[in-house]
């Protein structure tokens, strides 16, 4: 009986597992399937594989990169349109039965809500047109497009209350989480496939040897240049091992010449900072002071920005030939010095802007805490200065496609002058090109607060972009000598895009949490600051939430929270020294196997 028992229960769990198994099967394959039709929807598949298939790994990294940024500024986007300028629009036109809630502001001078935006009415000349839709002034002031349009308290959709300031911070804050979390996420998978490859220089030359064809390669023009490129990162290996030998061997006196001519070319590198600092500053104080005047005159900022862009990077090249570093930490610094002039740019514009707003004597600034008659819809201002940055950006990127890339082509083609001949092609350099739409990504990511579709302009831009760029590189340009891996310029890209976020993070909590927010127009006119409507919020909640809440903003709870994270982390980093420890033992195990006899 209990055998009969037991092998009833047996047949019955060897029937579950099958099922399990089956089922596991089924599910994976299916997976499998959804996965491989999915991955024709990818965007610009095709386009990215043909240019890795021409031009290797290195450049299609860059496409793929630039991919990227055109998916992640469309959820921005999706993410701003749904939250801030849908419910908008939904209560203006009266859609869903909704109204519009006014809050009247309470205990603020009447000249401080006193905004006339130079919307252009009557007979409107053509060139009018043409200067507001390059400057955001007139008939895109007055639109969804900048900050100034949200000026709404809530938005009453039947009987439910859709609290727009409350949305519109909180959309902010969710699309610089999304934009890290996704940074940090791509960055560490970059960076794994750098550690593994750096991990050994035997490693290193061995890969190089024995694995570095690369053989998506069809095209023989680009198959030599791999061959070429195997060999200059042998030679350059080569080259710093011999370098770290002289290096060892310099004496006192050769020592203190190097110091020395370091410290001077780096004392011209600040100088040519603060002069490209200054001249920002100087320019958008006039600017300011004087933006009727002409459309010139409104986008001088933009054009010394990328005036100093342009020059800044050209200079430092030059100049580090003469420091005498490595050729691998001669290029990181190269670039490094210019992401800095690019990003630092930026912040020296918002901190002229910022002047100019809350920097104000007493008198100007007593009625409203800002500059109210230069600036009575601040956040507008500073967005149309974000999107005239943006647009003056996309221009140059054309007109550098179209008036230099293409001649260039044309002459070296048909004219057999030595001169034009010794310029010959233009080598497509993959870090110039990133650090170009890196230093656009950052302008957006600081201007979706005070411009919340900019977001979708940065979108349609990448997307032309994209275009450009493949129509340049197949028709004028030759991939550079020096070309770097895929995996290491993919984790480049993506450290400097988030160097790129965290210069946005201060602009963005200053003005929302130091400023005074205008009290003329947007949906913070009734607080001091746009960070008011968070406790503002709480202070709504039941008392135990509240407390709650209020206690894990205090110190009482940080201090213990942040030595918790403090011990979780060095615990992670004592298991990773560990881990590399056993790492290296294995290794050296390895090699003791390799060099031991053979007993066979």
């Amino acid at each position: 009986m209990n055998w009969d028992f037991q092998q009833a229960d047996t047949e019955h769990l060897s029937r579950w597992k099958k099922w399990r198994r089956t089922s596991s099967k089924s599910l994976k394959k299916a997976l499998s399937e959804v996965k491989g039709l999915s991955s024709y929807l990818v965007l610009w598949r095709h386009d990215i594989h043909s240019i890795e298939g021409k031009f290797g790994t290195g450049i299609q990294s860059y496409f793929s990169f630039l991919r990227f940024l055109v998916l992640l500024n469309f959820i921005i986007f999706i993410l701003m349109f749904s939250f801030v300028t849908l419910p908008t629009i939904i209560s203006q036109y009266g859609i869903f039965n909704s109204t519009i809630a006014y809050i009247s502001p309470k205990n603020i001078d009447d000249i401080c809500t006193i905004y006339k935006p130079s919307g252009n009415k009557g007979l409107v000349y053509f060139y009018t047109y043409l200067k507001d839709l390059l400057s955001g002034t007139g008939f895109l002031e007055v639109t969804s497009l900048f900050y100034g349009y949200y000026s709404i308290d809530a938005v009453w959709i039947s009987v439910m209350s859709y609290n727009l300031p409350l949305a519109y911070l909180l959309a902010t804050f969710a699309y610089l989480t999304l934009s890290s979390l996704w940074i940090i996420k791509r960055s560490v998978e970059g960076f794994k496939q750098n550690l593994v490859h750096d991990a050994d220089p035997f490693q290193s030359y061995c890969n190089k040897v024995f694995a570095g064809w690369d053989f998506c390669i069809t095209d023989p023009s680009a198959a030599r240049l791999k061959h070429r490129s195997l060999q200059y990162e042998l030679q350059t290996d080569l080259q710093e091992e011999k370098l770290k030998q002289k290096i060892a061997e310099r004496k006192m006196g050769e020592k203190l010449r190097i110091y020395t001519l370091r410290i001077f070319i780096n004392i011209i590198v600040i100088a040519i900072l603060s002069g490209c600092f200054y001249s920002i500053y100087r320019v958008t104080v006039f600017s300011q002071e004087n933006s009727s005047v002409n459309l010139l005159v409104q986008y001088l900022p933009s054009m010394v920005i990328t005036l100093a862009n342009f020059i800044g990077p050209l200079i430092f090249a030059f100049l580090i030939r003469f420091e005498d570093y490595t050729p691998a930490f001669e290029i990181k610094l190269t670039l490094l010095r210019c992401v800095f002039v690019r990003l630092a740019n930026i912040g020296v514009l918002l901190f002229s802007l910022w002047s100019q707003i809350a920097g104000c004597g007493s008198d100007k600034c007593k009625p409203c805490g800002y500059n109210y008659k230069l600036y009575p819809c601040w956040e507008s201002d500073v967005g149309q200065e974000m999107y005239k940055l943006m647009i003056f950006d996309f221009i140059v990127i054309l007109a550098v496609a179209l008036f230099a890339d293409f001649p260039r082509k044309l002459l070296v083609t048909h004219c057999s002058w030595k001169l034009v001949q010794w310029f010959g092609h233009k080598e497509f350099e993959i870090s110039d090109n990133v650090l170009e739409i890196i230093y656009g990504q950052t302008i957006c990511w600081i201007g979706t607060f005070f411009s919340p579709l900019l977001p979708a302009i940065a979108t349609i831009k990448y997307f032309i972009i994209f275009y450009v760029k493949k129509i340049v590189l197949i028709h004028t340009r030759k991939p550079a000598a020096r070309p770097i891996r895929a995996s290491s310029s993919n984790f480049f890209f993506l450290v400097v895009l988030l160097i790129g976020l965290l210069l946005a993070f201060i602009p963005l909590g200053f003005s929302i949490a130091r400023i005074p927010s205008s009290k003329a127009c947007g949906p913070f006119r009734n607080y001091n600051t746009s960070w008011e409507v968070i406790p503002d919020t709480i202070l709504q909640f039941p008392t135990g939430l509240q407390q709650i809440l209020f206690g894990i903003a205090s110190e009482a709870f940080a201090v213990p929270f942040f030595v918790i994270l403090c011990i979780i982390m060095f615990y992670v980093i004592a298991l990773a020294r560990a881990h590399k420890r056993v790492v290296e033992q294995l290794r050296e195990q390895l090699v003791l196997v390799r060099s031991g006899p053979t007993l066979y």
